[in-house]
């Protein structure tokens, strides 16, 4: 199956739409004894154990490679064990790394991306163009392709917000996602600018076309659920959509005192899925 294709099972399947951030920050893992690696994957294989167990899922996880790669080759190994055991679930894996650049180079990236890693997805930067986006399409025409879009972080303004033939850079890009339309082209566009995202989506419904959003910002950053979903809620079908939520997943136990970190991460994501299906 392509990437929508997986997005729409794997979402009716696990009965959510959330993607579960898996950004290990050692200092908040209750794991202590290892390498930082041997920790993070522990910590992330613990998580999964009591997802399995209560048989609560995302409907994806996505995992930030820097989060990783600060731990060196340790922590390298631990991402590729990480996304392993996570595919082996059936869970579909978003690459969160944010490449962008071109030809012989971006090829060498989507080949670590679904090759060695075997991922389902990435993000990806448009800056410099189709250049950047298609060695990743043509090579892995069934994978998934997250292209920044409007980003969460509260400077991405200065860039994305500029005016170009009166329009913002943003809603360019967005027009560029259904010009370079691919079932697997989607969108990253951060909850913590829901005018933004509505401007996006009408863009995206217009077309006619199904392009995905990955949605960050919510929970820690702020974002709020409802305003995200009244904006999905004009969609026909929901399920392409993955809604992004990191620490407040990971760390729910310094809120649901008294549980495990493994229980207390399938309680937040319990939440948030009920959430999600209570606002119409």
């Amino acid at each position: 199956m392509n990437y929508i294709e997986l997005l729409k099972y794997t979402a009716k399947k696990f009965s959510s739409i959330v993607c579960m951030g898996l950004d290990p920050v050692i200092e908040d893992i209750p794991e202590k004894k290892g390498t930082p690696g041997e920790i993070i994957f522990k910590f992330y294989e613990n998580i999964l154990n009591a997802l399995v167990k209560k048989k609560i899922y995302p409907g994806a996880v996505k995992p930030n490679y820097a989060f990783y790669a600060q731990y060196g080759i340790d922590g390298i190994a631990a991402l590729e064990k990480v996304i392993r055991i996570y595919r082996e679930t059936g869970i579909p894996v978003i690459l969160d790394y944010k490449r962008g650049d071109i030809g012989k180079t971006a090829q060498a990236y989507a080949k670590e991306a679904f090759d060695f890693f075997r991922a389902d997805a990435v993000t990806l930067s448009p800056y410099l163009g189709y250049d950047s986006i298609e060695p990743y399409i043509k090579n892995y025409p069934d994978k998934g392709y997250y292209i920044l879009t409007k980003t969460s972080n509260k400077s991405s303004g200065e860039i994305q917000d500029v005016k170009t033939r009166d329009r913002e850079f943003y809603l360019h890009i967005a027009e560029k996602l259904v010009e370079w339309y691919h079932p697997g082209i989607g969108s990253v566009a951060g909850a913590t600018y829901p005018e933004q995202l509505k401007k996006i989506s009408e863009i995206f419904l217009a077309s006619g076309k199904e392009i995905p959003y990955l949605i960050p910002g919510v929970g820690t950053q702020g974002g709020s659920i409802s305003d995200v979903m009244s904006v999905l809620n004009r969609y026909p079908d929901k399920t392409i959509h993955r809604i992004n939520a990191s620490s407040s997943l990971n760390y729910a136990y310094k809120k649901y005192t008294g549980m495990n970190y493994g229980d207390a991460a399938v309680q937040a994501l319990s939440d948030m899925n009920l959430e999600i299906k209570n606002i119409k």
